[in-house]
């Protein structure tokens, strides 16, 4: 049964996230990512900590320097692990974050290798998505 705890957690995150439940859905991502620690779950890590810096930042607070060092943390174990689309999501996130605080340049510097190091798949969403950044964030 714990084996399950983290994704069925996780799941409800992402459910409380497109719902606009953002508090409901920061606890469910953060009881996600302490289970997995508990048993020892890390591939899914990156997914969670971009989950939780997403919901953060749209919680009342707004905690924008805990949502960036969840998007460093999920950056760092997506490239540890290879994991190259949890790693261009969360980049694409962290460099949202950067150009709303007025480092556009920043941001496009941190997405910019990454989206070039993709050679195919450029008709998935992600990366559609990533090329627009690129282009608002170069503009």
């Amino acid at each position: 049964m714990r084996f399950w705890l983290p994704s069925a957690k996780t799941s409800l995150a992402e459910a409380c996230l497109v719902a606009g439940h953002y508090d409901e859905g920061l606890d469910e991502a953060t009881q996600a990512i302490s289970s997995a620690g508990e048993i020892g779950l890390r591939f899914d890590l990156p997914r969670l900590q971009l989950l939780r810096g997403e919901l953060l930042l749209h919680t009342s607070g707004r905690q924008a320097e805990t949502a960036e060092s969840c998007f460093r943390s999920a950056i760092e174990v997506a490239g540890e692990q290879g994991a190259r689309g949890w790693a261009l999501r969360a980049v694409a996130s962290m460099a949202r974050l950067l150009a709303e605080r007025g480092e556009r340049m920043q941001g496009y510097d941190l997405l910019n290798p990454v989206y070039a190091s993709f050679t195919e798949g450029f008709d998935t969403r992600d990366l559609k998505e990533a090329k627009a950044l690129l282009d608002s964030l170069g503009s």
